[in-house]
């Protein structure tokens, strides 16, 4: 298994371990984050853009399979918002990864690790170009006006998903 950290910051050496800001975790216990590779998509963006993500899983239908991916070519989907194709196109991210021994589980689902030690960089490398880096995995990239029929749909079927920095997402359009 490989564990990643994606950063907008190309100079970190030391991951130190810093309180949750999510009030469902214990706020007394300092944590390392870290993804898995197969989500390592999710975060291949700008850290504060909207983003809407799902895969396929082992309990994915063929029915959910046929009504939101768009090819058999893409098992993986990043959506987001209009606004922030420019802001991607412009980004440079750098990939940091970390040994995995340090790490334990802390959401499956979305592919999150978490370390409560100090932890070193074993490896670091640069990421230009967001678009080519995830269609090179494979990754179908949808771009939309309107992030929350996405967030709402997506929910309710067997992907695994994902939705990151929605409070940043343009409010919700009316239905006519």
């Amino acid at each position: 298994m490989r564990l990643f950290h994606v950063s907008e910051e190309s100079d970190i050496d030391v991951f130190e371990p810093r309180i949750p800001t999510r009030k469902d975790l214990d706020q007394s216990k300092g944590l390392v984050w870290a993804i898995e590779e197969r989500c390592l998509p999710n975060f291949l963006t700008p850290r504060d853009c909207p983003r809407v993500c799902y895969h396929v899983g082992c309990e994915t239908t063929d029915l959910h399979k046929q009504m939101y991916l768009s090819s058999e070519l893409h098992s993986h989907v990043v959506v987001i918002e209009q606004k922030w194709f420019e802001v991607m196109k412009n980004t440079t991210l750098t990939i940091y990864e970390f040994d995995p021994a340090a790490f334990f589980l802390q959401d499956e689902n979305a592919g999150y690790y978490v370390s409560e030690s100090t932890v070193v960089p074993i490896a670091k490398w640069e990421v230009r170009d967001l678009f080519q880096e995830l269609s090179s995995r494979g990754v179908d990239v949808r771009i939309v006006h309107d992030l929350w029929r996405i967030y709402d749909a997506i929910q309710h079927t067997t992907f695994h998903w994902s939705m990151c920095r929605m409070r940043n997402a343009e409010p919700r359009l009316r239905e006519e």
